[in-house]
């Protein structure tokens, strides 16, 4: 097929596709149906604690020690992997792989169990290796694909076509779920579990559109050699180098490095804080409010980014995400209060809307400020590292907080202070940049 040109339509909307088809899992697994699911398999069983590694741990710390020690991996798998890309020119190929991984690790979910627990929790380890490792290569071609002047905008598209599809999956899943004689089932418990299969299914499906359309990688052509397997990690001692001579975007990067520790620990918790820490009155009320604050957020979501998208377009990149981390900082106070339901969508509804936006603002940001270069994935690699190390910390912190305090709400307060030192970070990006008109990303 004949390659398309940067900046096409088709291209650019294959690209973005890539988040209708794989957002599904953030969504489904990651956020709204597992979590639930999660906590009703500890509550059936009438614990709250599980003997696992030489020890007891509670649910909520146990998950989020195996969604850090998954991002550990990732932070290292990522430079190893990324350095071949660049070397032999065939990053699609590490795209599917990982796309794949995380969908049959999605479908293996059905068979998810506190019986099985050590199986249980490595299906879903490698779900979340597949998810975030693909997400390594798939911003890598945004550079590659868009121009400078298009990429906050088609960035913002992606993410909003990534939380409508997967509403859109949500609500089926749901329907099942909550009306299961409608289709043939005698409970809720079998299709929560097919719902996993669903994500599984729908991620690879959709993907083939963006595999399609997006080029195979760049022109190199090199082969692979025990020597290559070590190219990463010198590709990201030499972005690091090169860094040195980019003030505005090593001080970028150190910046997004403590603002997005925070956002990507409370997408991963949201879920959990809410099913431990609220008031319910039952477990239908649990239930139906956890979903309903999902889909606030994922609805509202949709609008922040593009929103975001033109605020920046006004008053630049770098002053956009200042705002957005103030707003971030102010959730974060009010959520420590928060203990009803009602209480929580509004909460919902603030996270939504700053959630779509910092994400892919920042991920646009950073695009706009590279140096010219084709190794686009290994500058996208450095940004991984940086993002999965910043989520290990948090989640571990989270975690571990939790654990000694016997609540959630004391690890708000420490994500709340992250946000707030990444708005003083960010002013000395802001800073950094006077005079110069790319200094805002525009």
């Amino acid at each position: 097929m004949k390659s398309l040109q940067k900046g096409s339509k088709k291209l650019l909307n294959a690209w973005a596709f890539y988040d209708w088809a794989n957002s599904v899992y953030s969504l489904t697994i990651a956020s709204a149906i597992f979590p639930l699911f999660y906590g009703a398999l500890f509550r059936e069983a009438g614990i709250e604690k599980i003997e696992i590694f030489g020890g007891e741990i509670a649910r909520g710390p146990l998950i989020t020690y195996v969604t850090s020690f998954a991002f550990l991996v990732v932070s290292f798998l990522t430079p190893l992997l990324s350095g071949i890309a660049d070397y032999v020119g065939n990053k699609k190929v590490f795209l599917k792989f990982f796309c794949y991984l995380g969908s049959i690790s999605s479908i293996g979910l059905y068979w998810f169990s506190l019986d099985a627990i050590y199986l249980s929790l490595t299906i879903y380890f490698f779900g979340l290796i597949g998810f975030w490792g693909s997400l390594v290569f798939y911003n890598s071609y945004l550079p590659d694909v868009a121009f400078p002047e298009q990429q906050d905008r088609i960035s913002a598209k992606g993410y909003s076509l990534g939380y409508i599809g997967s509403v859109f999956l949500l609500l089926l899943n749901l329907a099942m779920i909550m009306k299961y004689e409608w289709f043939g089932f005698e409970g809720a418990g079998e299709p929560t579990k097919i719902s996993f299969i669903l994500v599984g299914i729908w991620w690879a499906l959709f993907s083939q559109y963006s595999f399609y359309y997006l080029p195979k990688g760049n022109d190199n052509t090199g082969k692979v050699s025990k020597k290559v397997l070590l190219n990463g990690f010198r590709e990201l001692k030499k972005v690091w180098n090169r860094l040195g001579d980019n003030l505005r975007l090593k001080r970028y990067l150190i910046a997004f490095f403590v603002y997005s520790m925070a956002v990507q620990t409370v997408m991963l918790v949201a879920s959990y804080f809410a099913e431990e820490e609220l008031a319910w009155e039952s477990d239908s009320q649990r239930t139906t409010g956890l979903i309903i604050s999902i889909l606030l957020i994922q609805l509202v979501a949709v609008a922040g980014a593009l929103l975001t998208s033109r605020i920046s377009e006004k008053i630049g990149n770098i002053k956009t995400l200042i705002a957005i981390n103030v707003i971030w900082v102010i959730i974060c106070c009010y959520a420590y209060f928060v203990i009803t339901p009602e209480q929580f969508y509004v909460t919902a509804a603030f996270v939504g809307l700053v959630m779509g936006g910092i994400q892919a603002l920042s991920r646009s940001t950073y695009s706009k400020f590279l140096p010219e270069t084709k190794d686009t994935a290994s500058f996208f690699s450095f940004y991984d590292v940086a993002e999965k190390i910043g989520i290990v910390i948090g989640m571990f912190l989270y975690g571990f907080m939790a654990q000694i305090t016997g609540s959630m709400r004391t690890s708000i307060v420490l994500l709340g202070l992250i946000f707030l030192i990444g708005v003083v970070l960010l002013l000395k990006v802001e800073k950094s940049g006077v005079g110069s008109r790319d200094s805002e990303g525009k």
